[in-house]
């Protein structure tokens, strides 16, 4: 008895011990990067709809690789940095014979999307690379035959013959701050999502360009402090909320005359978000709004004379939403999606005037892949499986028999070979990062790519909760929201709460997909003893047009509301100390928290404001005048719901945050809003990011705001 005894004391010295689970440190986060996932970048079909490549990193750089669809597998290496000494290749297209690449490096942003790179073109069957030009341009650009490539400099837009080596200079007025040609203004970029501003016709005969005249626009100016003696000033035009915006101009440039054609319209619009060629290389489609963004005209003009017409307009009682799926079909006729039945759906239109609905129903269509004219089917991502969810379909034009092609509920996102033959899913949900796969069209899967299955075993060395999906129903309305709860959850025991949001037109943040980093500072904040909680109030998309567009004329009230009930709510469970529940936000994140901390004064007992809007007066005016319409038409809507007008509200621990260089919602919110604050004497926290933007990110600061906003919260919740 005593030797079995002895026997089993030894093996339990002897046998090791489950390793603890470790909790989630902020160098985890922002110092070691512990929490990204792998991903496929640079996936591109190619011409022939068999084959894709894609761009990946190796030991000495980069490599361009193509490989085939049906079952994944290499076929060669189009192009490696290492053979030509290019560290970094930020982005690549092909000619559309496939013999050339053009490649951007060594990029510089510029703002939120415009940039402007070193270029160069790569022969795949001579194996030469050639610079495009000595200087870094802007978005240059194959032709469809791959001769020329157009690009635009100092706000002027070139073309050059690859052949020849001839530069033509298309226009010559452009200057900083007055004439931008080819490229797009400030707020066009911001909020239109426009950036490159030409487009080369189907044949390569015509370039259709746009002209911005910002002369009238008023000058915003940011000091830079880069370390010099005296700061930099960066002086743009930036148009704000009531004020005048660039006259802009749509031209066609004909390639071979060297002879360019004003588009003239009859109607004086405001703005043209889009214009596209169709499949005739002669007819040019320009989108044209009012200033009240409420009425689109779908005009189609000849690129010969600029004769042009309105094919048809449509009409919103509160706003229309830009977007990019409209598609030209090879029967001359072509998609377009609109929400004038209250969702999101797809229709098929003609060019004389005809019209059918294809998709029908009380959810949204969020993606729109093509269609397959042989088969007479379309492919498109909807929200038909509920708001948080995102799935694939296929739907026949003739017998409107719908199929679901993705499998797994969450998060699906397609991307479809040329002629619709195979398409790469990724899959995420809100606890799995996202895994990527080869299909066929009819949703055959043929090869996994990437199932992260590595970064998963990795994730469960942390101490981890599941994210939460329930719904919150007020006496106005049923929200979607998520909670992470600590790990060690006991429901006999209170726990303060932390809110995060952002609440903006259209967005989401309660969905059902992979959060990257923020959702491991969350699960951070829950392994320290918080209950995270996330709320969509009213205004946000995924539930159709008029819970998202009721906020119209009176940002941040109806928000408000929601984000004061929910917290009410959440506060009433019998594990949350309603006493002690704060909440944060960014940009229009911050604009809520910034409200919730002065209207829900009694609730929220801290918010963190970063970058936020506090007067929407502040702000351009294609995002403002699209939800508020101007301050002369609707003072009482910006005034009544600007965090400014009720800091005298203000009972708990409240942190501003901003970068000094953020070119989007400018520092002069925070500073307003510090003026407020101080003449009403309440107390607040400062922190100001010298030079940073919007994203306030750069070397150790994403690190450093995120000790300060952890900090804060453990302090004063």
């Amino acid at each position: 008895m005593k030797k079995i005894l002895t026997l089993f004391l030894a093996i339990l010295i002897i046998t090791p011990t489950f390793a603890q689970k470790r909790d989630i440190t902020l160098d985890d986060l922002w110092q070691n990067y512990t929490f990204n996932p792998s991903n496929i970048r640079g996936f591109n079909s190619m011409n022939d709809g068999e084959h894709y490549s894609t761009m990946e990193k190796t030991e000495n750089g980069q490599e361009i690789i193509k490989y085939q669809f049906k079952d994944g597998k290499k076929v060669r290496t189009l192009f490696s940095s290492a053979d030509f000494n290019i560290q970094r290749i930020n982005n690549y297209t092909f000619s559309d014979d496939e013999k050339l690449l053009l490649l951007s490096t060594e990029t510089e942003k510029i703002y939120r999307y415009s940039s402007k790179s070193a270029y160069y073109i790569y022969n795949i069957f001579t194996d030469k690379l050639k610079k495009l030009t000595d200087d870094k341009v802007m978005y240059a650009t194959f032709s469809p035959t791959g001769e020329k490539v157009a690009y635009v400099f100092d706000n002027n837009l070139y073309i050059k013959n690859l052949r020849s080596e001839k530069i033509t200079q298309v226009t010559t007025d452009g200057k900083k701050n007055h004439i931008i040609n080819g490229a797009s203004d400030w707020v066009y970029e911001e909020e239109f999502a426009l950036v490159r501003s030409f487009e080369w016709s189907k044949n390569g005969d015509y370039l259709a360009y746009y002209k911005f005249d910002e002369s009238n626009v008023k000058e915003f100016s940011m000091d830079l402090f880069k370390g010099g003696l005296y700061p930099i000033q960066e002086v743009f035009k930036y148009p704000k909320a009531g004020e005048d915006n660039s006259v802009v101009k749509i031209y066609t440039y004909n390639v071979k005359e060297a002879q360019s054609t004003f588009i003239y319209t009859e109607k004086d619009y405001e703005y043209f978000p889009r214009i596209k060629w169709t499949n005739n290389a002669r007819k040019l489609v320009i989108l044209a709004m009012n200033r009240h963004q409420n009425e689109l005209d779908f005009i189609v003009a000849n690129a010969n004379d600029g004769s042009n017409k309105i094919l048809f307009t449509e009409k919103d009682k509160y706003y229309i939403d830009v977007n990019d799926n409209l598609t030209f079909l090879p029967e001359d006729n072509f998609i377009w999606t609109s929400e004038k039945d209250g969702f999101n759906h797809v229709y098929l239109k003609d060019f004389e005037g005809g019209e059918i609905q294809i998709t029908k129903g009380d959810w949204e269509v969020t993606s729109f892949h093509g269609v397959d004219s042989d088969k007479m089917e379309i492919y498109y991502t909807s929200t038909e499986d509920g708001s948080t969810n995102r799935s694939l379909f296929v739907q026949n034009l003739d017998t409107d028999e719908k199929r679901k092609l993705s499998t797994n509920i969450g998060t699906n996102s397609a991307s479809f070979s040329n002629g619709l033959k195979y398409y790469m899913n990724s899959i995420s949900t809100a606890n799995s990062a996202p895994k990527f796969t080869l299909h066929k069209a009819d949703g055959t899967q043929l090869k996994v790519l990437e199932d992260n299955a590595e970064f998963e075993t990795k994730m469960e060395e942390f101490n981890l909760s599941e994210k939460e999906f329930f719904t919150i129903k007020t006496e106005d309305a049923e929200l979607n929201a998520w909670m992470i709860k600590p790990p060690d959850f006991d429901k006999n025991k209170e726990y303060p709460l932390y809110m995060f949001l952002y609440g903006g037109p259209g967005s989401q943040q309660v969905t059902n997909s992979f959060g990257w980093i923020n959702y491991y500072w969350y699960q951070m904040l829950a392994q320290k003893g918080y209950i995270v909680a996330c709320v969509d109030n009213r205004g946000t998309g995924g539930k159709g047009s008029e819970f998202k567009k009721m906020t119209y004329k009176e940002l941040g009230k109806y928000e408000t509301i929601d984000q004061i009930n929910a917290a009410k709510y959440l506060g009433s469970l019998q594990y949350i100390d309603a006493n002690r529940i704060g909440i944060q936000g960014w940009s229009y994140g911050g604009y809520m928290s910034s409200l919730a901390i002065t209207k829900g004064a009694d609730v929220f007992s801290l918010a963190i404001a970063v970058a936020p809007v506090t007067n929407w007066r502040y702000y351009d005016n294609i995002y403002t005048e699209r939800y508020m319409q101007t301050p002369h038409e609707n003072a009482s809507g910006y005034d009544e719901n600007s965090p400014i007008n009720h800091v005298d509200k203000l009972k708990g621990s409240y942190l501003l945050v901003h970068g000094s260089a953020d070119d989007n919602v400018h520092v002069q919110n925070t500073m307003e809003m510090i003026s407020a604050l101080v003449k009403a004497n309440k107390q607040f926290d400062l922190f100001i990011y010298t030079d940073k933007n919007h994203g306030i990110y750069g070397g150790n600061t994403r690190h450093h705001l995120y000790k300060k906003m952890t900090d804060f919260i453990l302090d004063n919740l």
